[in-house]
């Protein structure tokens, strides 16, 4: 669906603003670039209006604003913008010009079969990625992030309240899902936007216990993928679900199977009905493993998602991101032969 907004400027920077935001959000038009001085001004910009504005000027408030202007501007433009009863204004700080430019660039050099390759991925080229939520009520206890850690927010699609700098609605994303697929958007984003070499995906309260050269270790020992310690349950990975979950999805997800993995269908039944699993779709693993992974995994959960709809249970809406724990962790069982997978265990953040 095509999502509409104004930029304020109408020079270089708004111009630059409005390339970056096109490319990165292809659903993304650009209704005017607006501006409020004496100026002489293009009347179009790429084809786009140029018009200057005031509290009389007909525009739609209810369209996000960027402010494409220098730094210094953005309290009277963000003051004049509320009094015309504009509600979602954007100021463009350099952190989210820097941002914007990365992602933009690494499109851009994609498109040229080129990679984009920065001098600080390049030293740096393992990154877990804490997700995070509007929800997420304050920790009891001090905690730093290693320097290897980076929170990005996920279904920052849903809400215009920000909880940390990097968000999973930039790029190709599934953002809006998250009330269904819970941590899942950001592992479909890590899967589409992420460049390091190593990545891996944790939990606001939830971190792995990881010796300080875990990186070295990982590579030095050839490790290939570290999942969450596996738990048990009981009757079995089927029946447990069904238990605790609805009978139906899993029955849905399990003749989807059938359908088109007919070749180690019989493997999957037999692998649910034994009892450990890796729980809260938490690893870290090499990027390739982890494309390999996600190209198997959400056609799966998208199937399955469209199948049982939207649940008025909150917790019981979030079954694409219980069906993955359950499906990655048979995925592996799968590649154990292939693969040189090893468990950590995690902690708690009260």
């Amino acid at each position: 669906m095509e999502r509409k907004i104004y930029i304020v400027g109408a020079h270089s920077r708004a111009r630059t603003l409005g390339t970056y935001l096109t490319k990165i959000y292809p659903d993304m038009k650009i209704e005017a670039y607006l501006y409020d001085n004496d100026e002489l001004n293009a009347a179009y910009i790429d084809g786009i209006p140029v018009v200057r504005f005031n509290q009389d000027t007909s525009i739609q408030t209810e369209y996000p604003v960027y402010l494409g202007t220098r730094g210094i501007y953005h309290a009277a433009l963000t003051e004049k913008l509320q009094r015309a009863g504009m509600k979602e204004i954007i100021p463009v700080t350099p952190e989210l010009d820097l941002e914007l430019r990365n992602h933009f660039l690494a499109l851009y050099y994609a498109e040229m079969g080129r990679s984009f390759d920065k001098f600080d991925s390049v030293i740096e080229s393992a990154c877990i990625y804490v997700a995070r939520s509007v929800f997420d009520k304050p920790l009891n206890q001090a905690s730093t992030l290693s320097v290897f850690r980076k929170e990005i927010q996920a279904g920052a699609a849903l809400t215009a309240e920000r909880v940390c700098e990097l968000t999973d609605n930039i790029g190709e994303n599934i953002s809006e899902k998250n009330r269904q697929f819970c941590e899942l958007t950001v592992l479909y984003w890590i899967w589409k936007n992420a460049r390091q070499d190593i990545v891996g995906l944790e939990h606001y309260r939830r971190h792995f216990l990881l010796p300080e050269d875990w990186i070295r270790k990982m590579r030095e020992m050839d490790i290939d993928v570290i999942l969450a310690t596996p738990l048990y349950v009981a009757p079995s990975l089927t029946g447990n679900y069904k238990e605790r979950h609805m009978a139906s999805d899993w029955d849905f997800m399990m003749d989807y199977l059938k359908k088109i993995y007919p070749e180690y269908y019989k493997e999957a039944v037999y692998f649910f009905d034994t009892n450990l699993y890796s729980p809260c779709n938490m690893f870290i693993m090499k990027k390739e493993i982890l494309n390999e992974l996600c190209a198997w995994l959400f056609p799966i959960l998208f199937v399955c998602a469209e199948h049982g709809g939207e649940r008025e249970d909150a917790y019981q809406n979030r079954y694409p991101g219980f069906l993955a724990e359950r499906l990655m962790t048979f995925f592996f069982e799968e590649k154990r032969e292939q693969y040189k997978i090893v468990y950590a265990d995690k902690n708690f953040l009260e």
